[in-house]
């Protein structure tokens, strides 16, 4: 029988985990000589490859010499950390991938601090060591301050680290450059050295926890998860202990395994086996199946509470239909549900006929959702993402962050100020050469819209990381609202270049000569405080006399381009982002231009 090892890759956002576990296939020489394994990648989603990021974890496997090693890759954003917390339950060790110039970040801490907690063996991987600014040994030491700050025990202290590019394929034990080869036999090998196998007591019931969910319209929901001890077969009658501590037996109708980039039918798994199991179709993350007789629950795993919601609802613009083929409440409301099958951290409840309350980790892991609708044919509109608030112990309490900010020093009186007015309280502030590095603690809400304001604020030399840390007391009221206001179309057309041309210093537009508006849609920003009604489709008034000079062509300046993380951060509670799958709008939620005033004066009296 082929002995296992079970590993899961730990990392801060692009430092390279998933290019190394695809480095580690492809170096195992499972591929044939003429497999074209460039266009393999373990991410395999659209939106995964478009933005270089895992979004959902990923289960492979190599074999190699005579061990078969379980991968699991991870994702590093933490708005999906749920998911890093509850893979610490199939895996004996880690491998953390930390950047050799950047060293530990944000998320390497969130996610290093899953680690330890489970009390996991780790190897350090220091990753782009073929970087001209690459800094090994500082970066190792720094890792090992990390390990300490986080309280790790004399075993997990003693890591072993190996030095890597993964985009090259060469790795090496020492840090000197010159000393890599084309191999990834040393990080293949301290694996089989230092990570522990997995306990077996295979004499023993079964147990089976699934930590992952998946679901295909061929066999329903999937769990994923290690077999912690015994034997499972095929068609076999098994019990289910569910979370409330009933007991539903059900028959396993497929299993699969894990080997490559593919998943594959097996007929049975034994201890150690990280497999996946369809039968029963509302398994859920953290129930124990078991031998029929010999019901023995696992400990229950924690799932991450939603700390953000949004209204999903029918597009109810002028231009509804027009784009999209899936319109309707009930087809949105089975694509929510259809996703809430695989995605634990997602919660959906009705909030009328027409909308839904979606309930997620944070402004990526929902604006992701939208984005996979928005390809599906799905036209809605959504409004603006709005933190979760919690009684607790009596008192109004919201969700912080951790937030750390690297900028160029002469950005860094206007950040600093941003950030103080969005109740942002600073921890710590180191300056090395021209870049200073700022950590804060802060409001969920105080992030929302902060992005796009950030980017502008360092014209795109910032760079910005922060982690879900905690519930605290509520701070005020107005944080995260934008403090600037919009200029909102009063009529139906096409804009005109000549409307267009007038508005320009009275702000930026965020559309161009021939764009179809609506009243109420959102057509630019304005220059001041207070939202502004304009006519873009106004044209000139054509006369029979002809002045000097008048007939230039107008030059426009560029419109802003808003994408739809743009778009969810910029707008305020009465407005709404429509979405289609050709575009996004910005929107006034009361359409019509008296109504909305009247509105708008009840609201300041």
């Amino acid at each position: 029988m082929k002995k296992i090892k079970n590993i899961a890759i730990i990392a801060h956002v692009d430092h390279g985990k998933t290019k190394l576990v695809d480095r580690l296939l492809k170096s195992s020489g499972m591929f044939r000589a003429n497999e074209n394994i460039d266009d393999l990648s373990m991410d395999s989603n659209d939106i995964e490859r478009e933005r270089g990021i895992t979004i959902l974890a990923k289960t492979t496997a190599i074999d190699y010499k005579d061990y078969r090693i379980n991968i699991v890759d991870t994702p590093g954003h933490a708005d999906f950390g749920g998911e890093v917390e509850r893979i610490m339950n199939m895996v004996d060790g880690v491998i953390l991938v930390v950047d050799a110039y950047e060293g530990p970040m944000p998320q390497t801490k969130f996610v290093l601090k899953k680690a330890l907690e489970a009390k996991i063996t780790p190897i350090v991987v220091v990753n782009k060591i073929d970087k001209d600014s690459a800094r090994p040994k500082e970066v190792v030491d720094e890792v090992m301050e990390l390990f300490i700050d986080l309280g790790a025990d004399v075993e997990q202290l003693d890591f072993p680290v190996v030095y890597a590019s993964a985009l090259a394929g060469t790795s090496s034990f020492s840090p000197d450059k010159e000393s890599q080869q084309e191999t990834m036999a040393p990080i293949l090998d301290t694996i089989l050295e230092h990570i522990p196998d997995p306990a077996t007591n295979e004499g023993e019931g079964l147990q089976f926890q699934p930590a992952l969910l998946d679901y295909t319209d061929f066999v329903g929901r999937i769990g994923i998860g290690v077999v912690k001890r015994g034997n499972v077969k095929v068609n076999e009658m098994v019990s289910c202990v569910r979370l409330d501590g009933s007991i539903k037996q059900f028959r396993i109708q497929k299993m699969y395994g894990f080997l490559g980039y593919k998943r594959i039918e097996i007929n049975e798994a034994a201890a150690g086996d990280i497999i996946a199991i369809a039968g029963l179709p509302d398994i859920s993350v953290g129930e124990t199946v078991c031998t029929v007789g010999k019901e023995d629950a696992l400990p229950i795993l924690r799932i991450d509470e939603p700390t953000l919601q949004m209204t999903f609802g029918v597009n109810s613009s002028p231009f509804a239909g027009r784009e999209g083929k899936l319109l309707t409440a009930s087809k949105i409301e089975d694509r929510l549900k259809k996703e809430t099958e695989r995605d634990v951290s997602l919660k959906v409840e009705p909030a009328d006929n027409e909308s839904f309350i979606v309930s997620g980790r944070g402004e990526l892991h929902l604006s992701i959702l939208i984005e996979n609708m928005r390809r599906e044919g799905f036209e809605l509109q959504v409004s603006k993402p709005a933190v979760i608030i919690k009684e607790i112990d009596g008192v109004k309490s919201e969700p912080y962050e951790d937030l750390q900010i690297d900028v160029p020093e002469e950005y860094v009186g206007n950040v600093i100020t941003a950030l103080g007015s969005r109740e942002a309280e600073m921890v710590n502030m180191v300056s090395t050469g021209n870049q200073t590095r700022l950590t804060y603690v802060i409001p969920s809400r105080g992030l929302i819209g902060f992005a796009t304001e950030f980017m502008t604020m360092t014209k795109g030399y910032g760079i910005m990381n922060h982690t879900y840390k905690e519930y605290r007391k509520m701070a005020s009221n107005n944080v995260g609202e934008r403090k600037i206001g919009v200029m909102v179309s009063m009529e139906n057309g096409k804009a005109t270049a000549y409307a267009l041309g007038a508005l320009e210093d009275r702000g930026v537009m965020f559309v161009e000569p021939g764009t179809e508006v609506y009243e109420g849609m959102i057509v630019g920003e304005h220059n001041h405080d207070n939202d502004l009604a304009v006519n873009v489709v106004k044209g000139k008034k054509l006369t029979n006399t002809r002045a000097a000079g008048s007939d230039h062509t107008v030059v426009l300046d560029r419109p802003r381009v808003m994408t739809l993380e743009m778009c969810l951060d910029y707008i305020n509670s009465d407005e709404l982002v429509e979405v289609t799958p050709e575009n996004f709008r910005l929107r006034k939620k009361i359409l019509n231009t008296e109504l909305r005033k009247k509105e708008d004066a009840k609201r300041r009296a």
